[in-house]
C-alpha cells in the first residue's frame, strides 16, 4: 500500500512540476520586460535631458544608446523630430523604441516579440547645435 502512495505522489509531481516551472520562467520573462521598458524610458529621459540644451541628433542619439544600459544599442530605435519651432520653450521629444522577446522558448512562441516605446518631451533651454 506504501508503495501506490509513492507511485500516486510521482505521477502527481510529474503533472504539476511542468506548470510551475512555465510559471516561474513566465514571472523571470515578465520581470525582463519590465527592466527593458524602464531602460528604454530612462534612455528616452537622458536623450530629451540633452537635446533641449542641445539640438544635434547624432549627440542625442548617442546619449539614448549609452543610457539603455544591459540592452543591445543596435535593436534600439531613437527618433528625434525636429522641433516645431526654433525658439527657447519649444517642445523637444525624444521616441526610444526596443523589440522585446521572451528568452523562454514556450512563452516566446506565444507572444513573440513585443515592441516597447517610450517618448520624453522637455520644454527646449538653449539653441544650440554642437559640431
Amino acid at each position: 500500500m506504501n508503495d501506490n502512495r509513492r507511485g500516486q505522489a510521482l505521477v502527481e509531481m510529474a503533472i504539476v512540476l511542468p506548470v510551475l516551472l512555465i510559471i516561474l520562467l513566465g514571472i523571470f520573462d515578465f520581470g525582463r520586460a519590465i527592466y527593458a521598458f524602464n531602460t528604454i524610458s530612462n534612455s528616452a529621459r537622458e536623450a530629451a535631458r540633452l537635446a533641449i540644451v542641445d539640438q544635434n541628433v547624432a549627440a542625442v542619439t548617442a546619449r539614448a544608446k549609452e543610457a539603455a544600459l544591459a540592452l543591445p544599442p543596435d535593436e534600439l530605435t531613437v527618433t528625434v523630430p525636429a522641433p516645431s519651432c526654433n525658439k527657447i520653450g519649444c517642445d523637444v521629444s525624444v521616441t526610444v523604441e526596443y523589440d522585446w522577446s521572451a528568452i523562454t522558448p514556450i512563452i516566446g512562441n506565444l507572444v513573440g516579440q513585443i515592441g516597447l516605446s517610450s517618448t520624453t518631451s522637455m520644454p527646449m533651454e538653449r539653441i544650440y547645435v554642437s559640431p
